[in-house]
């Protein structure tokens, strides 16, 4: 799977898990994905696919490595997409 499939996956997975704000933009804590089944089968590097994201500025979070347990309780924001924040 190459980066941008990976950064796609992982939107719909944030969308599934998440919780939507009234801008368009979902909100879901790390340690909700990263205990979830579904996203340990399809992400080997969650991790690493975060951190593509964000660099993509299709999510944000706070700091820049996040490690399960430490980092549990962090909200990763999946950006809406244009269309999304246009409707509000």
């Amino acid at each position: 799977m190459n980066v941008e499939e990976e950064v796609g996956r992982l939107k719909e997975e944030i969308k599934r898990l998440g919780k939507l704000q009234s801008d368009g933009s979902y909100k879901v804590t790390f340690g909700t994905l990263f205990h979830d089944d579904q996203c340990a089968n399809i992400f080997e590097a969650l991790v690493g696919t975060l951190r593509a994201a964000k660099k993509r500025k299709v999510l944000t979070y706070e700091g820049e490595l996040l490690l399960q347990g430490v980092h549990d309780n962090v909200e990763i924001t999946l950006n809406p997409t244009p269309a999304a924040a246009a409707s509000n």
